[in-house]
């Protein structure tokens, strides 16, 4: 396989898995804000004797797709909230775009208290797994072209975990 074709075939590759992954964030409502969707990207380069692919996105994507185990609801993840509730503020402004304003015998109350209490609920329960990278990645990997997997000797699994562990890096 010439340099183009494993240029192509990568594009297509991260094309299919760019896209399927944020149709998956809308159709699963997680895309309130767009900020997830916008930044989810990914880069090719190909060498004759290597290539470079990379994806990248927003670093909470990572806990979005793969979930977080809350204080009493557990999930399949390595991720879980064990002392630390997620901050308030952050749901302060999904309350905003969402258009949820909290109302008590027709009294508008406190959004910050309304705020707080999701918050809560999400350290108790936890973030249901999405998988809205990890399913178009892994299902476009299957159809990679056979010789390009061969070529290269291409892991899935190692690649992926490459690409997560490098999202948790950047995060801290």
């Amino acid at each position: 396989m010439e340099k183009s074709e494993v240029q192509k075939a990568l594009e297509r590759f991260r094309d299919h898995v760019v896209s399927i992954s944020k149709r998956n964030l809308t159709n699963k409502q997680k895309n309130s804000s767009k900020k997830l969707y916008n930044s989810i990207q990914g880069k090719v380069k190909a060498n004759p004797n290597s290539f470079e692919l990379e994806f990248s996105m927003e670093d909470y994507g990572v806990y979005q797709d793969a979930g977080v185990s809350g204080t009493k609801k557990k999930y399949n993840t390595p991720y879980s909230y064990k002392s630390k509730m997620p901050p308030v503020k952050a749901f302060d402004k999904w309350l905003v775009r969402k258009g949820i304003a909290p109302r008590d015998k027709g009294k508008f109350t406190s959004r910050k208290s309304l705020a707080f209490l999701i918050a809560r609920s999400v350290y108790r329960n936890g973030i249901k797994p999405s998988l809205f990278f990890t399913k178009p990645f892994e299902a476009a990997y299957k159809n990679l072209p056979q010789e390009l997997i061969d070529k290269y000797g291409l892991d899935a699994i190692e690649l992926f975990n490459e690409q997560i562990d490098e999202i948790i890096r950047k995060n801290g």
